[in-house]
Parts: structure tokens; sequence; C-alpha cells
């Protein structure tokens, strides 16, 4: 499932902001679609612009109430009516999503049962990016599971200066077996979620471990005016 909203603080109406001339929810979608291991991809949206552009290209979607505090919260109210043994959230501002990344999301979760979440994460190199905010960090424990996921920089590097070794960079695409998703949708928000807007601290606040895989293709998230310049010179390359 690709959740998708109209308002953005960062970036107003970005699910439909264009990408070489394309829609950003549409190139999503077909990115998605491009996955081995998915049997099946649709749109979860309160907005009948975002609707009617899927629907035009061809796409499947399913509507949502407009109250949903979070992509996780959209889906799992999908999941009460569309059965899967697992679910993928696929973010709506990844317009160039990797589909071997997606596909290393499912297999991980089908090889092993016990992973209730599981998301992704990249190697950061570069400076800037690992002070941007809108750059989502994690920090991991040796069997591979999330600590903490922060807008700021972790962990911090007494010793040293620039980006330490081992950096990670959180990348949006979550996996989500059945029974924890719909438990999710009844979870209180807690403090850290509320301080840092990430959703995935809610499923840690309340004791859920987050499996962290290694992206194979990590690609550009559309977070600000910037980043859709940036997006956009990638689309014409």
């Amino acid at each position: 499932m690709i959740p998708a909203r109209f308002a953005s603080t960062r970036l107003p109406g970005k699910a439909l902001a264009e990408i070489g001339g394309v829609p950003m929810i549409v190139r999503v979608w077909q990115q998605a679609r491009k996955a081995q291991l998915l049997e099946r991809v649709l749109i979860a949206t309160d907005d009948e612009r975002i609707a009617q552009a899927v629907l035009r290209a061809g796409g499947e979607v399913e509507m949502t109430a407009s109250s949903h505090q979070s992509g996780t919260d959209r889906i799992a109210e999908v999941a009460r009516r569309v059965p899967a043994e697992v679910y993928l959230n696929v973010q709506g501002d990844q317009p160039f999503v990797a589909p071997e990344d997606i596909d290393a999301v499912v297999r991980s979760m089908t090889a092993q049962p016990s992973i209730a979440m599981a998301t992704l994460g990249s190697s950061i190199v570069d400076n800037h990016e690992w002070h941007n905010p809108n750059k989502v960090k994690i920090v991991c424990d040796r069997e591979g599971y999330a600590l903490y996921f922060s807008r700021s920089a972790i962990p911090f590097w007494r010793d040293g200066s620039g980006v330490p070794r081992g950096a990670l960079r959180h990348i949006a695409v979550y996996g989500y077996r059945r029974d924890f998703l719909l438990t999710f949708g009844t979870l209180a928000q807690g403090e850290l979620e509320r301080a840092e807007k990430l959703e995935q601290l809610r499923a840690m606040e309340h004791g859920y471990r987050i499996k962290v895989i290694t992206s194979m293709a990590p690609s550009l998230e559309v977070d600000t005016p910037e980043d859709l310049a940036l997006a956009n010179a990638q689309a014409a390359d």
C-alpha cells in the first residue's frame, strides 16, 4: 500500500507534484508495481484529487478517513477490509523507490516469521545529509534491530568529526505482519512520536522491535522544494 495525503507542511500538495510530467504518487505506484514479490499494489488516500490521478493512470485506490495521524494508521484501516499476511507501506514521497528494496523487505519477513515490523536503512556518507532533519537517522543493535530513529544526527561521535562509521539513513519502506498492523492502529501516540513526528517510534515505545534491512539501491525521498528540483533533474537524465 502507498499511503497518500494532500496536505504537507514542507511541500504542500506533494503527492501530485509533477516529476518529469508525471504526478509523484503515480511514479511511486509505477515503481512499486515492478517489485516481484507483491501480489497487489494500491493507494490509500482520503483525497479525491489523488484518487483521480491514480485511477487515470490505471491504479487501484482505497479511500480512507481523513483523521489518521500517520501513513501506518491509514494502512491499518485498509487492512481491516483487505486481508493479507504481510503488508508493505511504500511512502508516497519516493518516486524512484527501488523494486529490489521492496522485495528485500518482503523476503526478510517471509523468511523470519518472528519479525512483526521491518524497514530499510542505508549508509550515510554525506555531511549535509547527516545533519539534515528531513533525513531520518537510525541506530541498531548487533542483531540489526532498531534502537532508535531520530531527525538528529545519531549516534553522536564524541571523539571525531564528520559522519561516523556505520551511520544509517532511514528509507521509508515498512513491512508489517497483519496482527501487528491491526494492533498498531489501536496504540496511543507517545511522547517520542509526537516530538520527532516519526510514526515508527510508536511501535518502539510500546515495546515492538523493528528489523532494519540494508537497502540495495537507496533512492531520493522528496521532502522539500529542493528535493523536488533534484527529482526532476534525475527524471530528466
